[in-house]
């Protein structure tokens, strides 16, 4: 357990970042979620239209640090990728 006052305010800061980071973190997971569920359901216009609102996401993720650049890089690629695919 901590000992020192500022020991003790890293830990209340530490939760508040882990908390701010989960929820980005699950922001980024629904809309990619979101999208594949449009593409699996063959409406690609609709997951045409969420593409960019998961890079939004990921970059915001990505921005704040809660994911590394090449992680957000891979994943907006396999979203790309995804939607390509369902188009040809």
């Amino acid at each position: 357990m901590a000992i020192t006052s500022s020991a003790k305010k890293a830990i209340r800061s530490s939760a508040k970042k882990h908390v701010f980071n989960l929820r980005r973190k699950d922001a980024m997971k629904d809309t990619a979620k979101s999208l594949t569920k449009a593409l699996a359901a063959k409406d690609v216009k609709t997951a045409e239209g969420l593409l960019s609102k998961a890079y939004a996401t990921i970059d915001k993720a990505k921005k704040r640090g809660v994911i590394k650049s090449n992680t957000a890089a891979r994943k907006k690629s396999r979203l790309a990728l995804a939607i390509k695919k369902a188009k040809a």
